[in-house]
């Protein structure tokens, strides 16, 4: 429970789903377009990587021109079969030809990087640190992507720990937190090949546990992307951007109305942790759209 009802500050949580989180620019697009403030993000995978360029200052013009151009096989640099296909060299590359050389902590919106420790299972989050290593471990999707070594843990995809992370923005002091979840509807794309076949399980086993974590969240914003590829969506590039960015333009009006509804929701918890009974549910605000 957030004890403080007059803390409005927003944290973004831009949850993974590989090739479709072009649709993570156009909700960034349409956050920008109603002048709604982010004052924290956090990211997982392709949310990593889209919520670091937003916050070190890139355009949301100049990140949909750059991921415009990307396409699955610029991103990949093939390697040994050891412990894993493809290296994550190119987009280390991009990210430090783009945004340089940074550290998280440098970020102009302060961020959060999720990763997850392929030998104990844990959650690692960044908040400091190199950028590019950081990014680059989240994305590393295990059996796919070579595992990043950061500070000697062995780190992959984020997304199997959380994979919209909306913890880290409790604790960095958000006051509103708001999940872009790219797997909203249950729906998954007819597999046509080994790569496909692994996407999907890897989506279904994330799936069951990321409805039990978007409990946490204030506001859910939730897509439905399942015609979509996991891989290889340049062609379907516009119609993603905009199926963030429409979705959003039409939902992002509940921020308003949870603003102002959180004060009776705070009282009804302040109230229901005192009291030796249960009050009725009348006052349940979170928002799922």
């Amino acid at each position: 429970m957030k004890w403080n009802p007059f803390n409005h500050k927003i944290g973004l949580a831009l949850g993974g789903g590989a090739a479709k989180g072009i649709a993570h620019i156009g909700v960034i697009k349409a956050f920008d377009e109603k002048n709604i403030k982010i004052s924290y993000l956090s990211g997982t995978s392709i949310g990593a990587l889209v919520a670091s360029y937003y916050a070190f200052g890139k355009p949301v013009d100049d990140i949909r021109r750059i991921s415009s151009g990307l396409s699955f096989t610029s991103l990949i640099g093939l390697s040994i079969p050891k412990q894993g296909i493809f290296s994550t060299n190119s987009i280390k590359d991009m990210i430090l030809n783009d945004l340089g050389d940074v550290n998280i902590e440098d970020a102009d919106i302060p961020l959060a990087i999720c990763t997850s420790d392929i030998k104990t299972g844990e959650q690692v989050v960044f908040r400091k640190g190199n950028l590019a290593d950081a990014v680059c471990a989240s994305v590393a999707v295990p059996g796919i992507f070579i595992p990043v070594e950061i500070n000697g843990r062995t780190l992959v995809d984020g997304g199997i720990t959380e994979n919209v992370p909306v913890s880290p923005l409790d604790e960095m002091g958000a006051g509103i937190t708001v999940a872009i979840n790219l797997n909203g509807i249950i729906s998954y794309q007819e597999p046509k090949d080994l790569v496909a076949i692994m996407g999907n399980a890897i989506d279904i086993a994330i799936d069951l546990r990321t409805r039990e974590q978007l409990k946490k969240a204030d506001v859910t914003l939730s897509l439905d992307l399942g015609e979509f590829s996991r891989f290889g969506n340049a062609d379907e590039y516009e119609r993603l951007y905009e199926r963030g960015y429409y979705l959003a333009q039409e939902k992002l009006s509940t921020l308003f109305w949870f603003k102002r509804a959180r004060y009776l929701y705070f009282l009804k918890k302040l109230i229901s942790s005192i009291l030796p009974f249960k009050i009725p549910n009348i006052l349940h605000i979170k928002k799922y759209l």
